[in-house]
């Protein structure tokens, strides 16, 4: 097992690189996690793999560590919820309030390997003739190479399509394949995959309507939060909408967002007294 001074090491480095701020306790979990991370770089244990980071700095296999240590657990219409709202209230609002523009804008931030953006186009697939004439832009990120490159392969197995994907949209927007399911290129088309980190600036994406951002500011720590959520009051349209997770909240970390009571706890607007909040689509 890693020393304290060693596991002190580590948590620095994760809050510094990922924003993953790593709490008391954990020397277990980062044994096994990062055992065979040491093991493929010919380290001899934990220990000499965080010690090697502390005196070299090496990026890459800093790189490595973080993404070892990163949780990448995700599943199809997650919570259900939040693609319920988009449907029913989102994008209705949305069409009323961006008819000059016929453009909506979503960012799934921390993508993972992309079942949440899957859901998001499917979501707006169902939809039919109401997105007619309009164009809908979905980006998905993640900070880790291989989970994005199996996002936007958009291949899952028999057990990750039975994670809440409704036998009638596999069926409709999955072709079986012999490695499992493949999304359909017509509905792939849609989203645009790419390499980001909330670390680090994000505001050249904006601006967008509506980001998912959920399930990820659990790991960091109150400052990396607040951090977080000013930035990205600065990419969302000032009447646009912000999903955090279910266990997520701005409340106690920043005034600048405000929770939607009548939707559920997990859906945020711009505070109309905060600053960002004066902003106009086209100086966001």
């Amino acid at each position: 097992m890693i020393g304290a001074y060693d596991y002190q090491t580590l948590r620095e480095i994760l809050v510094r690189t990922s924003g993953h701020a790593l709490g008391e306790g954990k020397e277990y979990l980062v044994e096994r996690r990062l055992t065979p991370v040491a093991e493929c770089l010919d380290h001899p244990d934990v220990a000499s793999l965080i010690q090697h980071l502390r005196v070299t700095g090496d990026r890459r296999t800093t790189r490595l560590v973080c993404e070892a240590m990163t949780t990448n657990e995700t599943l199809f219409f997650r919570d259900g919820r939040p693609f319920d709202l988009l449907r029913e209230r989102l994008i209705p609002d949305l069409l009323a309030r961006r008819r000059s523009e016929r453009r909506i804008r979503i960012w799934s931030a921390a993508c993972s390997t992309g079942q949440e953006a899957y859901s998001v186009a499917m979501t707006l697939a169902e939809m039919g003739d109401a997105l007619a004439g309009w164009t809908v832009d979905i980006l998905a990120t993640d900070y880790v190479p291989e989970v994005l490159e199996r996002a936007r392969a958009g291949v899952f197995n028999h057990f990750e399509v039975q994670r809440g994907l409704p036998v009638q949209m596999l069926l409709k927007y999955f072709d079986a394949s012999d490695d499992g399911w493949r999304v359909k290129d017509s509905l792939k088309r849609g989203i645009r995959f790419e390499q980001g980190n909330l670390l680090e600036g994000f505001g050249h994406l904006g601006p967008f309507d509506i980001v998912f951002c959920r399930n990820v500011l659990i790991y960091f720590d109150v400052e990396g939060k607040r951090d977080v959520l000013h930035r990205l009051s600065r990419v969302v349209a000032p009447d646009g909408y912000l999903f955090l997770g279910a266990s997520e909240t701005s409340l106690g970390v920043t005034d600048t967002w405000r929770v939607l009571p009548d939707c559920n706890t997990t859906l945020f607007q711009i505070h109309p007294t905060s600053p960002a909040a004066s902003r106009t689509l086209a100086t966001a």
